[in-house]
């Protein structure tokens, strides 16, 4: 009943603001009008001997002062208070920025899982379902054996695909060749690394409230945010027509399935089980043979979208002559280890992830998988720049036929 009144309060403020013309006009729409609104309720509250008048001119003279910047500072300085929202679901409305001047560096806000992450997590957890629970000794066509355990596989799938999101962002920047211009891009790097840290934290908190919070599991949230630092060095290495190592490549590409360990680890914790060391060396080199996979099929996208992609990075250090048998030469070595790993598993264990592994081939559609069918290296692309631009061209050319 205290919320339908809430509720019902912040109505009748959007309707008056509404009749006054002090509704919101920047196109934020209904989220931005009940902000407006809620911080009306919040200055009109009694406080101490401050008057109506007071506080409005208080609030002028702070609103003239403060900035972007300012506004990051104090959710840094007050994050437990904020960890407690993303219980209550308070912090679930879609990601916002806060843009400095176009000099400055762009901070990113608190990560607010929206729906679009939600919508770009259901593959994975269907995936994750579906390959991992029987590892668990969960039938996965069992609907009540997923409910059981969705709502915080859910949210901490989506949690981590926003910030995925922000990730994206700082990979399509693109810097010309002077130094400031470079030293602009490794600031910006490096506050993302710092600020992404703090972000984390309130996903972790909550595990840790939930009882679920564990030190390798922490290990493995942390190690996502070491990804996504890897993949922006290296993508923006490459964009700069930089060098980039070896060594920063193979960790990028074994850290890339962080989710997974992350959501297995979290399903350790929720069935009350010990971790099974010979499961989740199996499923590591599974998963470090998926990500290839992956990666030779959404080649051109990746190439496209300037993302991490193993293929490009090969291409990159040992050229287009050499990168297709080097890269041929690490999968038949994880092959090795895979078969070695999969003798040790339970004969029906084995025999059930076999057929999965199979099923999510025939439907990714996929020609090229791990252990079970035949590798395909696309043609490789030596000149990245051109086949965007000769891409993004075709793409014009054939939306001006469409109109």
């Amino acid at each position: 009943m205290e919320a339908l009144l809430e509720l019902e309060k912040v109505q009748r403020v959007i309707s008056l603001m509404s009749s006054r013309g002090l509704s919101d006009s920047g196109g934020g729409g209904a989220a931005a009008d009940r902000f407006l609104a809620q911080f009306l309720l919040f200055l009109v509250q009694p406080f101490d001997s401050l008057s109506m008048e007071k506080r409005f001119l208080l609030v002028s003279e702070l609103l003239r002062k403060v900035t972007p910047d300012t506004m990051e500072e104090v959710w840094h300085l007050t994050s437990p208070e904020a960890d407690q929202d993303i219980s209550s679901g308070a912090l679930l409305q879609p990601n916002k920025k806060f843009k400095m001047h176009a000099k400055k560096l762009t901070i990113q806000a608190p990560p607010m899982v929206g729906f679009d992450a939600t919508t770009r997590a259901n593959s994975t957890l269907e995936d994750f379902c579906r390959s991992y629970f029987m590892f668990h000794g969960l039938d996965v066509n069992n609907p009540q054996s997923i409910f059981k355990y969705l709502p915080v596989l859910s949210f901490t799938e989506s949690y981590i695909y926003q910030l995925d999101a922000s990730n994206e962002d700082c990979l399509h920047l693109v810097p010309d060749n002077s130094t400031s211009s470079k030293e602009v891009v490794r600031k910006k790097e490096a506050l993302n690394e710092t600020s992404w840290s703090q972000t984390i934290g309130p996903l972790d908190n909550l595990l840790q409230r939930q009882g679920l919070m564990t030190d390798r599991l922490r290990t493995e949230l942390k190690s996502g945010i070491h990804y996504w630092s890897l993949e922006r060095k290296l993508c923006q290495a490459l964009l700069r027509n930089e060098k980039i190592s070896i060594e920063d490549v193979m960790k990028a590409i074994h850290l890339k399935s962080f989710d997974y360990r992350v959501l297995n680890l979290l399903m350790y914790q929720l069935t009350g089980q010990q971790v099974n060391e010979l499961h989740m060396d199996f499923l590591s080199i599974s998963e470090f043979l998926v990500e290839i996979s992956d990666d030779l099929y959404d080649y051109e996208d990746d190439v496209m979208n300037n993302t991490f992609n193993i293929l490009r990075m090969f291409t990159a250090i040992y050229g287009p002559s050499e990168a297709p048998n080097l890269l041929a030469k690490c999968i038949g070595e994880a092959e090795e280890r895979y078969e070695s790993f999969s003798k040790k598993l339970d004969p029906s264990l084995s025999g059930s992830y076999w057929r999965r592994c199979e099923e999510a081939t025939k439907e990714g559609g996929k020609i090229s998988g791990h252990a079970y069918g035949t590798w395909n290296i696309p043609p490789l692309i030596s000149d990245e720049e051109s086949f965007r631009l000769e891409r993004l061209n075709k793409h014009d050319d054939s939306a001006a036929t469409v109109r």
